[in-house]
This record gives structure tokens, sequence and C-alpha cells, in this order.
């Protein structure tokens, strides 16, 4: 019986079950992504609960007063109208406002006080005024006055011949703060309470007449 010889492969050709594709393992940019705001998102919230509850915390065991202001006194002793048509004012306005902080372990620093004069919807004073820093259970003064020679009142002469023949005038002073409270070693940022004061003054022509005592009067505080 002849020896038979082994087949060699045709042409180096591969004829066995079929190779699978080689996977090309995909990038994890997304997940690398997504996990690293998932993290910062949560590390935010977290700062946030803490800050509330210290805020909260503080509150509690300071429980902050609201702030009290008056006008203890104020004088006119200038208020004309040099021309009807132009309603050019002549004005000569001095206020004392106390402020008082009622609270027993809370600072006030008082970093923006703007004050402004107002007659029948028309401003017709302004003045800038010192800050300061008020300790617990204290009172500051405020003193503006406002003076000036030529300013436009603007549509007001109908009220101003009425309350001039009455021989009263009313008048409106606001003041806007900027403020920090203070208590302890911790400090907030700035809040913007408002003070709203409305004056009755005699008309200066009267003023050399017996009047009664200026009666203290009790400003609104909004915040």
């Amino acid at each position: 019986m002849a020896e038979q010889k082994p087949t060699a492969p045709l042409n180096g050709a591969y004829y066995g079950p079929p190779i699978p594709p080689y996977a090309t393992p995909r990038r994890r940019r997304h997940s690398c992504c997504s996990g690293l705001l998932s993290s910062l998102l949560k590390l935010i919230v977290t700062i946030v609960i803490v800050l509330g509850i210290a805020a909260l915390v503080i509150w509690i065991i300071f429980r902050p007063n609201k702030i009290k202001v008056y006008v203890e006194d104020a004088t006119l002793t200038q208020f004309n109208l040099t021309n009807s048509n132009n309603n050019m004012l002549l004005y000569n306005l001095s206020l004392n406002v106390s402020v008082r902080n009622p609270n027993k372990k809370i600072g006030i620093y008082y970093d923006y006080i703007e004050s402004v004069a107002i007659y029948d919807d028309s401003r017709f004073g302004f003045q800038i005024l010192p800050t300061f820093y008020q300790g617990h259970k204290n009172t500051s003064m405020l003193s503006p006055v406002f003076a000036s020679q030529n300013i436009l009142l603007g549509d007001a002469p109908a009220t101003y011949a009425r309350e001039k023949t009455e021989g009263f005038y009313n008048i409106e002073v606001k003041f806007y703060t900027s403020v920090r409270l203070k208590a302890g070693i911790f400090k907030t940022h700035h809040i913007k309470p408002k003070f709203d004061c409305n004056v009755r003054l005699p008309a200066p022509s009267a003023s050399s007449l017996k009047t009664t005592p200026f009666q203290r009067i009790k400003c609104d505080v909004d915040y």
C-alpha cells in the first residue's frame, strides 16, 4: 500500500471556523465627567445646607430685633417758592433722628447712609451721611441738613399754596442704608433697611409765633 503524503495548505489560507472581529474598548469620558459633576453638586449642596443650619443656629441664639428710628427734632427755617411758574424752591431743613439698636448681642455696621427729602412726591434734598459702627443696646443720632438756594420742585404749587395757607408743610424724609450685622466673630453680608419719616412742620413765616413743642415721630423701618 502506497504511503500518503500530508497535503499542504493552499496558498497559506485558513479554512477553520470564523474568528470574531476584535472589539475596540469604549472610552469612558462621559462616565468620568458625569461622576465629577455629581460629586461637585453634592459638595455644593452640603455647603449650602451647613451654612443654612449655621445661620439658623445664630439667629436662634441671638434673635435680632428690628432697628427703632425716631425723629427727635426738626426745624424748617426756609421753604419758599421764588417763582410759581418755574417752581423754584428755596429751603433749609434740619433734623435730628435717633437710631436705636435694641439687640443685646448684635452690633451694626452702617456702611452707607443716604438721606433724601421729599415734598409732594418731588425730591428736593439729598445728603450722604457719615458711616459708623453701632454697639448693642446703643442709640446713635443722624443729623441731616438740607439747604439750597435754587432747585426745581416739580408739579407742587397747588399743594404748596394750600399748605402755606394752613401754616404747615408735610415733608417726607427717607434714609437708604447698607448695613452688616455682627454677632461675636460672625458678620453678615450687606442688608439694606430703609427708614421712612413723615414730619409736619410749621411754615417759617409762622415759626416766630408761639407753637407747641415738636412731638417725637416714629419712622417706618423696612427691610
